[in-house]
């Protein structure tokens, strides 16, 4: 099937205001996708409209979210249950610092319903590292019986190579995000301990504007779909 697991909704501050519900899931049908997740900055908060609006237009889901750790490491966490992904938000914002948002300088951060209205608006800054360290934010993705993916392993200020330098070995991740087969060779070559099919690898848009969501061009396929998961469901 073919996936975007990395899309952010007008909830984050940096996406565009076109980033509603309804715009995402149509832009994903009409690109030819069978699977999409939105993951915003530290939010499942857009999530149960993204539930009822996929569920309308028929097109399947993941609900996600993208915590930046307290090394500002960026990690995509994903979840097969809407319960299970609205309880990890409590997590959240236990971890989650007080800093009011400024919308005129880092953007609007609108949750809407599944009519494309919105029914409020985050005022906390969801770009921030939340209190905890990048393991406490995998453990905590498990705990929730979701899935952890490092975002953009070799891309961006905020991924685990830029500001760690490496991935540690022994790291409990589930997945990898890489652009192109290119970057899999290199965070293969810089990590000797890592299997190439031993690995869940993953290329996404990180799409903040509907026309850069992903063609159908990355397809996810039940025996690597089972093996993320573990149970093939």
């Amino acid at each position: 099937m073919f996936y975007d697991l990395h899309i952010h909704s007008c909830l984050s501050p940096c996406a565009e205001d076109e980033m509603t519900p309804s715009n995402i899931c149509n832009m994903a049908l009409i690109k030819g996708l069978d699977l999409i997740a939105v993951a915003d900055h530290n939010s499942t908060r857009q999530q149960p409209a993204m539930d009822e609006v996929s569920r309308r237009i028929g097109i399947r889901i993941l609900y996600g979210a993208e915590l930046q750790s307290i090394e500002e490491v960026h990690i995509l966490s994903i979840f097969r249950r809407l319960e299970d992904n609205q309880s990890f938000q409590k997590w959240i914002d236990e971890k989650m610092p007080d800093i009011p948002n400024d919308p005129n300088y880092f953007g609007k951060e609108e949750i809407k319903d599944g009519q494309d209205q919105t029914v409020a608006v985050e005022s906390r800054l969801l770009l921030v590292s939340l209190n905890a360290s990048l393991e406490e934010c995998i453990d905590a993705i498990h705990q929730y019986h979701g899935r952890a993916i490092l975002a953009h392993v070799l891309d961006r200020q905020n991924s685990i190579t830029n500001q760690l330098g490496f991935i540690p070995e022994g790291l409990p991740f589930d997945g990898l995000e890489i652009k192109s087969e290119e970057q899999k060779q290199r965070v293969l070559k810089m990590h000797s301990w890592l299997r190439e099919d031993g690995t869940v690898w993953f290329i996404d848009s990180d799409a903040h504007h509907l026309v850069d969501i992903s063609e159908a061009e990355h397809a996810l396929s039940a025996e690597t779909y089972q093996r993320l998961w573990g149970d093939g469901q």
